[in-house]
């Protein structure tokens, strides 16, 4: 079924409620998320993303942009509105020898490891692959390389954006640097990004993951031991620790030479005697997909999330005392990401050490409400020691999480870098930075 309300130049698929396909295009990794455009334009070319941008600004229509669509509360999908899919545009492409990579606007996580992989390369990408590398990439880029080689949009050299205006521009250090500034972190606030350049770098194939688990009645003194150690671990190593359904899971992701990763391992014994212990050897590419879920399309999510600059006792005793039916998340930062300076890029607090996250799971409607509140009050416990907020780990939050997420003076820098780009805010579906003329920036919507 093929619209005639747009241009005939798309290339791709148009799709209107009830068409073929229409549904399974809508649908996000939260199961929560229910909503209904009133078309989506499945993009296969720059052309057709333009052509998209300026139909919907003349029909007056809001816009969303989606790729892996992750986004906890659905904005890649307006109610109402056109969606611009870009799942369609998502090959990623290798250059060995200049050991770069070119990746389209929908590229998935999977497609950039895969292709990079083929000749040892990689670059700091998220931890489950099907996630989009625009959304990843745009709000920073938290991965198992980022102690290595930094963020995600540390690594990116230029990108290619279409404008509020339907127009085509390019932003890296010696063109529109503002823009490529604020596109290393400020989010998907100024333009749909139709192509990323990525440096790559020689991580060779394998990995190692180490995780050592503790009833968390009996798991104090082992969780400081895992924070002591973390203190000073090798880049190789990304410490990450879990808390839920009464264990607590400590230990660490090492991409490297695999036999210094299991030397180092040995470390970590020193921590405590485990009910249970996993050391798997990997290929990189089966650590990228190791978290990804079959049920995808079929659970609902909810969670919370903080930087914290330390942890204490008193924040350790909290964690383990977490509800059974919420997983509480750490995962170190530190090395790379520390080392670029604060004002180099938007994405702000640099001096994190770890990333907390509270996240529930569930299938069964009618528990929407007990999870969301257990998530909230399990967070909130946390809430005195944090010192910010990781943009792609906000929710439902609104202005006061973008708040959180950049220091005022980002803040004011991102805000006039709106001003420039997009006054009108028509890409406002997003962890949202308002223009300066708009009294407020969006308060968000509540998953559903």
């Amino acid at each position: 079924m093929t619209s005639t309300l747009v241009t005939d130049d798309i290339a791709g698929q148009v799709l209107l409620p009830g068409a073929p396909g229409y549904d399974a295009a809508r649908r996000t990794w939260n199961a929560m998320v229910d909503h209904r455009p009133r078309l989506i334009v499945r993009c296969a070319s720059v052309d057709d993303v333009r052509s998209a941008v300026r139909y919907a600004r003349e029909q007056e229509l809001e816009i969303g942009v989606r790729c892996g669509g992750h986004s906890l509360v659905g904005h890649a999908v307006p109610d109402d509105g056109l969606m611009i899919d870009l799942t369609p545009f998502g090959a990623a492409h290798v250059d060995p020898a200049t050991r770069r990579a070119r990746a389209q606007g929908g590229a998935l996580l999977g497609a950039l490891d895969a292709a990079a992989q083929e000749h040892g390369l990689a670059t700091t990408a998220g931890n489950v692959s099907h996630t989009g590398v625009g959304g990843l990439t745009l709000g920073g880029g938290m991965g198992w390389l980022a102690r290595q080689y930094g963020l995600t949009c540390d690594n990116v050299t230029a990108f290619q954006m279409v404008t509020a205006e339907g127009d085509v521009v390019r932003a890296a250090e010696d063109e529109n640097p503002e823009l490529w500034w604020g596109l290393r972190g400020g989010g998907g606030n100024f333009g749909v990004v139709t192509e990323f350049e990525l440096r790559l770098h020689p991580v060779g194939t394998r990995a190692l993951s180490v995780e050592l688990d503790f009833p968390v009645e009996s798991a104090a003194d082992a969780f400081r031991g895992w924070r002591d150690l973390s203190a000073d671990a090798p880049r190789q190593a990304t410490f990450a620790a879990t808390v839920g359904a009464g264990v607590a899971t400590l230990g660490f992701v090492w991409v490297g030479d695999p036999e210094a990763g299991h030397r180092y391992a040995e470390s970590l014994r020193g921590i405590g005697r485990p009910a249970a212990e996993r050391i798997d050897d990997l290929s990189y590419l089966e650590l990228q997909t190791r978290d990804d879920t079959d049920q995808e399309h079929a659970v609902r999510r909810y969670w919370k999330s903080h930087y914290f600059r330390e942890l204490t006792d008193a924040m350790l005793d909290e964690l383990l005392a977490h509800d059974p039916a919420v997983v509480g998340n750490l995962q170190a930062h530190g090395g790379a990401m520390a080392d670029v300076p604060d004002d180099a890029t938007a994405f702000s607090h640099r001096d994190a050490a770890f990333e907390y996250l509270a996240a529930t799971r569930w299938t069964d409607p009618a528990q929407d409400a007990d999870r969301l509140e257990l998530a909230r009050r399990a967070a909130a416990r946390f809430a005195p020691f944090a010192s910010g907020a990781y943009v792609n780990g906000l929710s439902d939050e609104g202005a006061a999480g973008v708040r959180r997420a950049y220091s005022p003076a980002k803040l004011a820098r991102l805000t006039a870098l709106k001003d420039a780009w997009d006054p009108q805010n028509v890409f406002h579906l997003n962890q949202n930075i308002a223009p300066s003329t708009t009294a407020s920036a969006s308060e968000g919507v509540a998953p559903g």
